[in-house]
């Protein structure tokens, strides 16, 4: 099979076709704009693969999406190109209605027109799967609830919303023109080359460095937290087994509170890289003495969690990396790797890739 990913340097995407080209003999085709946080060392190791493309296309550019889908004849598409911090959405929405919204319409077009040329077993076989999130749905208020794949959409967030109309212009698509999609919607995913805006490597790069530790508020927030590469795996058994048209609410089974995963990646880098070693450490007895408590920001959610019985029950998936497992494989991938990290937070990687010398 040949799979059209979009966003596949980001991220999850990287996670996603790393597995695809490590774990299976499919091809695919990475389209990605390469924003801020594309960063195509992501599949360093997978890049020469013969079963590997990158396109540098942005999914706003109906042309060449046109000429993608002629020159590739894809099997199906796996879209996670989006613009996904929230933090961002609110301080610039635009980027999101243009990438979100309309690059979905625009991918969505492009797709419809290319799976209506088809023909018999390959018009039949064509799925385009949409990957969303849990934030779609808002927020919980009773400990037990839990978000299933009827769960009402009440987005808080610029972010949110956008993701919120995307899925609904999927949905619609295959509606109105029988477009046969699939829709998944995750939890917050954590590990190896995550983008270091998000928690979990902001608080790492930030302890090693000596910097304070930013906690939103009190730190009660609950996220159901997601190893990367269990929702990698997740994703292709949704693509390659999914019932068109169905969503599946895809989750790690694993709330945690905010300050909790915190103290959690301060007790293991105390173990893994003890505080006293860092020259900044006079005063310090553990890292958790850098956490900070800063002001929450606007429209915060306080409670996520995702009921995944149903990708469990009908496709046989369930996450193989509990927390503490999946929590430690990432510190150390961090402590590993801080030259990638690095590279990230001083944007060589963004002049590389635009002709300038670091």
């Amino acid at each position: 099979m040949k799979i059209l990913v979009t966003g596949g340097a980001g991220f999850i995407g990287s996670a996603l076709i790393r597995h695809i080209i490590d774990n299976t003999d499919d091809c695919v085709v990475n389209v990605d704009k390469l924003t801020y946080a594309g960063n195509l060392e992501s599949l360093a190791h997978i890049s020469q693969s013969p079963r590997y493309t990158f396109e540098r296309v942005d999914i706003c550019d109906r042309a060449e999406l046109d000429r993608v889908f002629r020159e590739h004849q894809p099997d199906a598409v796996m879209h996670l190109a989006a613009e996904s911090h929230v933090d961002r959405s609110i301080g610039g929405p635009a980027a999101f209605i243009e990438t979100n919204i309309v690059g979905t319409y625009t991918l969505l077009e492009a797709a419809r027109q290319y799976w209506q040329g088809r023909d018999g077993n390959c018009k039949s076989a064509f799925r385009f799967h949409h990957i969303s999130t849990d934030e779609v749905y808002g927020d919980l208020e009773g400990p037990e609830e839990l978000f299933t794949e009827t769960t009402p959409y009440a987005p808080s967030s610029p972010y949110s919303a956008s993701k919120a109309s995307s899925d609904h212009l999927v949905r619609a698509w295959q509606r109105t023109y029988g477009l046969p999609v699939l829709v998944t919607n995750c939890s917050n995913n954590y590990g190896p080359y995550h983008f270091p805006e998000k928690l979990i490597p902001l608080i790492i790069l930030n302890a090693l460095e000596g910097k304070p530790l930013p906690i939103y508020g009190k730190g009660d927030q609950i996220r159901d937290w997601l190893y990367v590469e269990d929702h990698a795996r997740a994703l292709y058994k949704v693509v390659t087994e999914g019932k068109v048209g169905e969503t599946y609410n895809i989750g790690g089974h694993n709330e945690k509170q905010n300050i909790d995963v915190v103290h959690t990646l301060c007790e293991l880098l105390d173990e893994l890289r003890p505080v006293g070693a860092n020259s900044f450490a006079r005063h310090l007895t553990s890292y958790r003495d850098l956490i900070t408590h800063v002001q929450d920001r606007p429209g915060h959610d306080l409670r996520y969690a995702i009921d995944a019985r149903k990708i469990q029950h009908e496709l046989g998936w369930t996450p193989e990396e509990t927390f503490e497992t999946g929590i430690r494989k990432t510190v150390e991938w961090y402590l590993t790797n801080l030259k990638w990290c690095r590279r990230v937070q001083d944007c060589n990687y963004q002049r590389e890739r635009l002709g300038v010398i670091a």
